[in-house]
């Protein structure tokens, strides 16, 4: 069950009433999906030279992050081809956001190509700009890790650790890490010094993202250092250091252990 939440400058988000969970909270859904996800895919740059760019959007939920890739790719200057593949394990919330298109207003625009990804589960774009985008939804359990195209980014925006511990967990983001055989770029609402711990012990480099409502920062994480714009410094060891809550996600809470602490000193983040 979801419901409208009002935010500032007449802009609405939805609340999911089991989890209590807002989505998208101060700034709204495109905004923040602007800031934390689209800015860090660095898109104009990185969509030169693939014959097929593809993204994963994990955690579908009622599609503003989506909807803000939309955007980007209708105002790209050149043409492309990308794939888009959705994950979720529940439609509600996009069926949600259908019904209160009007309210939510980011849908609008895009409503033949929402409904038609909600019914078949998959549907074409092609822009004014020549490019052309293939967008696939997958409905199940995504830390089973489904067949699919490998990504070159990736829109990490499932619910939070406190909320849904199996998306966040050390074992599922190594499983994860391992999938990734070509350079990619996962962006994150998280600013946890714990999902930073879990990104890097799995293999990620990882860096800081912009700021966004009442977060003075995100996470960007990535297979390789130069596709970071802030990564992680050396000196941000020693907040890991003093950290009461710094132990990989996936394990019980608590600070980190030698060993997880010597691993991360030896990343090859902070020898470069």
């Amino acid at each position: 069950m979801f419901e409208l939440v009002a935010l500032r400058d007449g802009l609405h988000t939805l609340r999911d009433l089991e989890t209590g969970e807002t989505f998208h909270p101060v700034v709204g859904p495109m905004a923040e999906a602007e800031a934390i996800h689209i800015g860090p895919l660095d898109l104009e740059t990185r969509l030169l030279g693939y014959e097929v760019f593809t993204i994963w959007d994990v955690g579908l939920g009622a599609a503003a992050n989506a909807v803000a890739l939309l955007e980007k790719l209708a105002s790209m200057r050149v043409p492309f081809q990308c794939k888009l593949v959705s994950f979720d394990c529940t439609l509600e919330p996009l069926h949600f956001a259908l019904r209160h298109s009007a309210q939510l207003t980011y849908p609008l625009p895009w409503l033949a190509q929402l409904t038609e990804l909600a019914d078949r589960h998959l549907t074409r774009i092609i822009f004014q700009n020549g490019g052309l985008l293939d967008w696939e939804l997958r409905l199940g359990d995504f830390t089973k890790l489904p067949a699919a195209p490998v990504p070159d980014g990736i829109i990490y925006d499932p619910y939070s650790p406190a909320k849904n511990l199996s998306m966040w967990s050390l074992a599922h983001f190594s499983a994860l890490r391992k999938r990734l055989t070509r350079p990619a770029v996962l962006t994150s609402y998280s600013r946890s010094t714990a999902v930073r711990v879990t990104l890097l012990l799995a293999g990620f480099y990882v860096g800081i993202g912009d700021a966004t409502g009442e977060k003075d920062q995100t996470t960007v994480a990535a297979t390789d250092l130069t596709l970071l714009k802030n990564p992680l410094p050396l000196q941000w060891l020693a907040r890991v250091r003093m950290s009461t809550s710094a132990r990989p996600l996936g394990l019980a809470r608590g600070p980190i252990s030698d060993d997880d602490l010597r691993r991360l000193e030896c990343h090859p983040q902070f020898h470069s």
